[in-house]
């Protein structure tokens, strides 16, 4: 099932933006956006008259991203590289930042957070979803079982596809977030809905788990 346009989505088969409301909206808005996915949510934001700037370690994403863009006669700043190497975004320019499932496959995280804090402006927020920690330790084994694998405090990292995911807890991302100069002022855990048309990922224990973890941190002053 093709993702949306119409509003940016946090992750699979969970509320959207529209019954969210942590970005506000993108008219006139200068939005960074780490990982592209396929673009489709850097490509909703262009829709909305934002100005969209864009990174991603994947250079097939860049080009997914610039075909969506091109089919949707929209403009979107495309950069292929780390995400933490945002040298090329002068300090205190943007004005909301935002990263759908991404930072979950970063080692440093602490590192991206201090580039992401260093490029916004003061009071600005940065809007991130995670696989939720609780459910990264579910048995997937077993569809539709609710048992756990791992512990909740395991912090080996987890193939996830063709990915590693680095799990943290929540308290672990607080952390990191403070360590940033972010104040977490949302944290939502939401759990999963099914639709008429499920996504691919939809399982059971969704209704059970919170499948995503969506947070947003603003900037503090100095």
């Amino acid at each position: 099932m093709p993702l949306p346009l119409d509003v940016v989505t946090y992750g699979p088969d969970i509320p959207d933006e529209s019954t969210f409301r942590l970005l506000g909206t993108g008219e006139g808005r200068r939005i960074l956006v780490l990982g592209l996915g396929r673009g489709h949510v850097a490509v909703t934001l262009a829709l909305q008259g934002a100005r969209v700037i864009c990174v991603d370690t994947h250079i097939e994403n860049i080009e997914a991203a610039r075909v969506l863009a091109d089919a949707n006669e929209v403009k979107l700043e495309l950069h292929h590289g780390d995400l933490a190497e945002l040298a090329f975004v002068r300090a205190d320019t943007i004005d909301v930042a935002l990263s759908v499932y991404e930072l979950s496959r970063i080692d440093d995280l602490d590192r991206v957070l201090r580039q992401v804090n260093r490029v916004l402006h003061t009071g600005s927020h940065f809007v991130c979803s995670f696989p939720h920690p609780a459910y990264v330790a579910l048995d997937e084994s077993v569809p539709g079982s609710v048992r756990f694998n791992r512990a909740y405090t395991d912090r080996s990292p987890r193939s996830a596809g063709d990915a590693t995911v680095y799990p943290r807890s929540i308290a672990d991302l607080f952390s990191s977030f403070g360590r940033a100069n972010f104040r977490v002022d949302a944290l939502l855990e939401p759990i999963g809905e099914k639709s008429a048309q499920p996504s691919p990922f939809w399982a059971e224990a969704m209704r059970a788990v919170p499948p995503t973890l969506v947070m947003r941190g603003k900037k503090e002053g100095v």
